[in-house]
């Protein structure tokens, strides 16, 4: 067998593909190419071919890896439940381990994630940078990867540390992230707010580190153990832990694959949108009157196929007085996929021209977008005019108006 990591597809998984094809239609690299290896269909059989040694395990088998988003859209239409998105991270880990040269940039990328003080430190910097409008300077992958963030100048203090709240409900532990936490702290503050508002506690323990999604989805399985295991410790006293990026949601709830004890917190992790909205249908969270006009709001792939949840940010928006606008009924991926506009700059180009184009369609100015990702690859393909944020930012700015704040 040419596999030499424990994390390697399993034989269960690949035998699970029927090749029905069923996936072919939604999966988005395939639209854009028309190849078979470009589809789910044909990646599991290229691993099955590497599992059985019919294949090397080499630079074509790597490329077609390589391709994949990992939006796991095959994953709701596979008739054979294939659990696609664990093999691609199995066979991402192989690349890892038997081609490691290939990911040289992402690994130190990967590596700064984990790192808060680094993180800090990228912050300033591009703090920096916007104020003196020297981001463009940046060597041309990362300019691409930090040209659709927010300006991160008057930012609210971090997150991480917090501890508040009424405690009327459940005590929530909050995954404050690392990009998050340092580029979209506006988000984690939205949530401390609301949350407490609907009668938690939060908490956003000191211990914690990132969730690991980013390691886990470039093949770093190593990274993405040692990370579930101190986040598990982290979170094991809570009732509920809660991450307000679909990414870092979609990975918690399978953390029973990634660390010893993990399942404690994967059958309490939830995403921010669904806390929020379940407040909301509980009415310990208003819903507000009025008719704050349209919205379009875009399916963060981690959020929709994943977690299969597309209700929450829909009964949050319309809580707030906003009517959903509906841009993309397939929810084919913006082509953010964490770091792959750097991995695959010319797909995640063509796929986020797409999307904006869906966007652009509809003549609506406002967006909601519950991952963090997903934000910057619309705010880099769509105008300064038009708005981008999180669900919950649109519904708590709308409970301010409401309340003359």
């Amino acid at each position: 067998m040419t596999w030499v990591t424990p994390h390697h597809p399993k034989i269960e998984e690949l035998n699970a593909c029927v090749q029905c094809g069923l996936c072919l239609p939604v999966c988005p690299t395939f639209r854009a190419t028309g190849r078979e290896t470009a589809s789910p269909r044909g990646r599991l059989h290229a691993m099955r071919a590497v599992h059985d040694g019919v294949v090397p395990f080499d630079e074509t088998f790597a490329g077609i890896i390589d391709l994949c988003l990992g939006c796991r859209a095959c994953e709701p239409v596979c008739p054979g439940l294939v659990p696609y998105g664990r093999a691609l991270e199995g066979a991402r880990a192989e690349i890892v381990a038997q081609a490691p040269g290939r990911r040289g940039r992402r690994r130190r990328l990967v590596k700064a994630a984990s790192s808060r003080r680094l993180m800090r430190a990228g912050g300033a910097l591009l703090s920096l940078a916007q104020t003196l409008r020297l981001t463009g300077a940046a060597p041309k992958s990362l300019a691409r990867l930090v040209s659709g963030a927010r300006r991160l100048r008057g930012r609210p203090k971090p997150t991480v540390g917090h501890a508040g709240g009424p405690g009327r409900e459940a005590t929530l532990g909050l995954l404050t992230g690392c990009v998050q936490d340092e580029w979209f702290r506006p988000v984690n503050a939205a949530a401390v707010e609301l949350l407490e508002m609907a009668g938690h506690r939060v908490e956003a323990p000191l211990a914690q580190v990132c969730c690991g999604a980013l390691a886990a989805h470039d093949g770093r399985a190593a990274a993405a153990c040692e990370l579930a295991a101190v986040n598990t410790a982290a979170f094991a006293s809570y009732d509920g832990v809660v991450a307000t990026a679909a990414g870092c949601s979609a990975h918690l709830a399978e953390y029973s694959h990634w660390a010893d004890g993990g399942a404690r917190v994967a059958s309490r992790a939830a995403d921010v949108t669904k806390a929020v909205a379940l407040a909301i249908r509980e009415r310990r969270l208003p819903t507000l009157s009025g008719d704050r006009g349209p919205i379009a709001v875009q399916d963060p792939c981690h959020l929709r196929h994943a977690q299969r949840e597309t209700w929450a940010p829909r009964l949050v928006l319309e809580a707030a007085g906003y009517e959903v606008v509906e841009v993309d009924e397939a929810g084919l991926c913006c082509g953010a996929a964490g770091l792959y506009a750097i991995a695959q700059p010319e797909m995640s180009e063509t796929l986020g021209n797409q999307k904006a184009d869906q966007i652009r369609s509809t003549g609506v100015m406002r967006t909601a977008s519950a991952n963090s990702g997903c934000e910057m690859q619309l705010r880099r393909h769509l105008t300064d005019d038009h708005e981008v944020a999180h669900p919950i930012e649109w519904y708590l700015g709308a409970l301010r108006e409401d309340q003359g704040r």
